[in-house]
């Protein structure tokens, strides 16, 4: 049963589209037209959907934003269901709504399943649903980290779980070599630091600072270096109070408020307003007569001792050799010791910490080198199957005689390798292998590296085969082709037609071409269209059916629609195609 996961997608103001709907069906579509049109279409507003770079330059001139909506099918027990139900999206009868929204500021929006979402949870939707294949994936092909990446896809399990074990092996060796190399290099400077600590931790420890003495010796020093004046003050202030006994004769505070209370104590009988001031005066007495007392006591037990001023002065020099090294305040110099003993401490133990370090690289380099050579047997025994499945689509892509083998090797060397197979060898964060994708295109040719050996149309084909052979053991929903054709052509072209038609089998597949082999082999053709009122140009969607995809054809072949020739040619392609899936 094929699986239809995109219906259909809608795009308004999208560089030269301006609200075109172009719907997807099950099976094999066609997408062709004028050169880049097609791609503008399909290939960068699927990119949107599908979390891709947004550019404000794709919203056409005047218009305020570029928007994208698809609607997917998806199975409800998907990875794909799951994750967009996780991110509060619904889905409506295994339907899966998505939009991006692009405005001309350069903003991107994302919604799925009618919540707003970020933009890469679609990239996370994506990898379950939708595998998009351009030229630039063909040129990321001949990097030898993509032959690597394909063969360990292709692996699947054999290689993944060793491989996630090796990585978490790799990162804490890397951890623990560059806690060596800054604790064996930097020895010298590390003594000096523990020689500073040690001194400075001495220092506070010989002077014993209290939390907060250096506030209190500060009041304390301000309040002896002006007793003659505190207690000069302090006496004439209690005889304003309370009087002089020396003056008799003089008028005190406290008289003559204790004169207005007996005043208005004597009538506060007759008017409930003055009793209250009465008791209000009364309380003015009470609270001059103990200010006055505690004046008095002040002044008693207030001493000019310049033998002590000295001792405080003396403790507060001491105090700020400390503040002026370790802290603002005796708060800070003691928040200092206490985290300079901790990093005394972890600098004093540098030898048994080198110790234990030197026992775990040991340990972790010879971890590493057996699940190095666990990697390179899982990898040899799929690469074996990987090749001669990506070779046997070759046979049916007009390749009959074309071999592609995997060769996987390691680089010797005496520094710092690992030992895998009983030889000292390089290694990185993948393993010890390096995987290279090997194509001999006729018999007697020798195997080279596809980078070298492979012409455009060779690598498209080895592409595509690597594609469907992919299709088989990982398979997505939905495949995207982005002129994957490119550089083929004649016989090679139909047979990649038929490939295509036969992979829409099993899933979706949408091809951008501009081959007519190869549009003729799909089950819908649709062709984008330009137009231009000579001040903005847009470009529609057409299903071709009947008459009109002859026409397409046609065109596609001669550039002609109505040559008899073409035409004749294009409904014998039509006819091929039909008998030959």
């Amino acid at each position: 049963m094929v699986v239809h996961v995109l219906e259909e997608m809608r795009i308004r103001a999208l560089g030269v589209i301006d609200d075109a709907v172009v719907e997807l069906s099950p099976g094999f579509t066609a997408v062709t037209g004028e050169t880049g049109a097609g791609k503008t279409m399909v290939v960068t507003s699927l990119g949107l959907l599908l979390g891709g770079r947004a550019d404000a330059a794709l919203v056409r001139i005047g218009a305020k934003a570029a928007v994208v909506e698809g609607r997917l099918t998806v199975d409800a027990r998907s990875a794909a269901a799951v994750r967009a139900e996780e991110a509060g999206a619904e889905l409506d009868d295994g339907v899966l709504l998505i939009s991006r929204t692009l405005s001309a500021e350069g903003r991107s929006r994302a919604h799925v399943g009618g919540r707003s979402v970020p933009v890469g949870l679609l990239g996370e939707l994506a990898d379950d649903l939708v595998a998009v294949h351009g030229q630039t994936d063909q040129q990321g092909l001949l990097r030898p980290a993509r032959q690597r990446q394909a063969l360990d896809r292709y692996a699947g399990a054999a290689v993944a779980g060793p491989l996630e074990k090796y990585a978490g092996a790799y990162r804490r060796l890397r951890a623990v070599s560059a806690e060596l190399e800054e604790l064996t290099t930097r020895a010298r400077e590390r003594a000096q630091e523990a020689d500073l600590l040690r001194f400075g931790l001495e220092e506070v420890a010989a002077a014993e600072p209290r939390p907060g003495e250096d506030e209190e010796l500060a009041a304390e020093a301000e309040r002896l270096g002006h007793a003659e004046a505190l207690a000069s003050a302090a006496a004439v202030a209690h005889a304003a109070l309370a009087g002089n006994p020396e003056d008799p004769e003089g008028v005190d505070a406290a008289t003559l408020v204790a004169g207005a209370h007996r005043a208005v104590e004597a009538v506060r009988s007759h008017d409930q307003a003055l009793a209250g001031l009465a008791d209000r005066i009364g309380e003015v007495g009470i609270l001059l007569s103990d200010v006055a007392g505690d004046l008095a006591g002040y002044a008693d037990n207030l001493d000019a001792d310049p033998i002590r001023l000295s001792a405080v002065e003396e403790r507060r020099a001491a105090l700020s050799q400390l503040t002026r090294k370790y802290g603002e305040t005796i708060a800070d110099v003691l928040a200092w010791a206490e985290q300079g003993a901790a990093r005394l401490a972890e600098l004093d133990g540098d030898d048994d910490r080198i110790g234990e370090l030197t026992a775990e690289h040991d340990a972790l380099r010879a971890e590493l080198g057996g699940l190095a050579q666990t990697l390179t047997d899982a990898r040899t025994e799929a690469a074996g199957r990987f090749a001669e499945a990506v070779t046997a689509e070759l046979a049916s892509l007009a390749m009959p005689h074309a071999r592609v083998t995997f060769a996987i090797r390691q680089t010797e060397t005496e520094a710092d390798g690992i030992e895998v197979g009983g030889r000292p060898v390089a290694f990185g964060p993948h393993g010890a292998d390096e995987v290279e994708l090997l194509l001999a295109p006729h018999p007697g040719a020798p195997p080279r590296p596809i980078a070298k050996g492979a012409s455009g149309g060779e690598l498209s084909r080895v592409m595509l085969a690597v594609e469907v052979v992919f299709a088989g053991s990982d398979p997505v929903p939905t495949y995207l082709f982005d002129e994957v054709d490119a550089g083929v052509g004649g016989k090679a072209a139909v047979e990649v037609g038929r490939r295509l038609a036969k992979l829409a089998r099993s899933a979706q597949v949408v091809v951008v071409t501009h081959l007519p082999q190869v549009a003729a082999f799909a089950d819908r053709h649709l062709v984008v269209e330009k137009t231009n009122d000579g001040s903005v140009t847009r470009s529609g969607v057409k299903a071709m059916e009947g008459e009109d995809r002859v026409r397409e054809l046609s065109r596609m072949l001669a550039g002609q629609e109505d040559s008899e020739l073409a035409r004749a040619h294009a409904e014998e392609l039509l006819e091929a195609a039909r008998a030959g899936r």
